[in-house]
């Protein structure tokens, strides 16, 4: 049966991690609270619940957003790649794999949301697109992120 939706919810579809997911939730709803509530996503983490730690990062059309503060509705039709949907199979994504290789992961509770902040970093400084503390970026500029 299809989500429903009433004044105060939605039925929406997440794409997430390649797959989709029908739901019906409140308007209130953060991303961060549909992954770890509803769809048992729970390698994204609920930090300081006001967007300042990052440990809640998850990558939305490969942009890096904080899930505490990003409505689960305004994720529909959008593409969401949590650290779960990161690794292909049993091989980690490279920047996974540089976190267990050079012990990088300390406590590893805000591990996750640092792995997918530094990948969209890595992305956006190939793209050529300017951080908010870097006037200048050149993407063949050493060394590389």
């Amino acid at each position: 049966m299809a989500p429903e939706s009433s004044p105060t919810s939605s039925a929406i579809t997440l794409h997430i991690n390649g797959e989709k997911h029908p739901l019906s939730v409140d308007h209130r709803t953060t991303l961060l609270d549909a992954l770890r509530e509803r769809l048992d996503l729970t390698g994204t983490k609920k930090g300081c619940d006001q967007g300042q730690c990052g440990a809640c990062t998850v990558l939305v059309d490969r942009r890096r957003v904080v899930s505490c503060l990003t409505l689960a509705v305004t994720a529909q039709d959008r593409e969401v790649t949590t650290v779960e949907g990161l690794a292909d199979g049993d091989d980690l994504h490279p920047v996974q794999q540089a976190f267990l290789d050079l012990d990088g992961y300390q406590c590893g509770y805000c591990t996750p949301g640092q792995i997918c902040s530094a990948i969209a970093l890595i992305e956006e400084h190939a793209a050529g697109w300017p951080s908010a503390v870097t006037p200048d970026v050149d993407p063949d500029a050493t060394p590389a992120p």
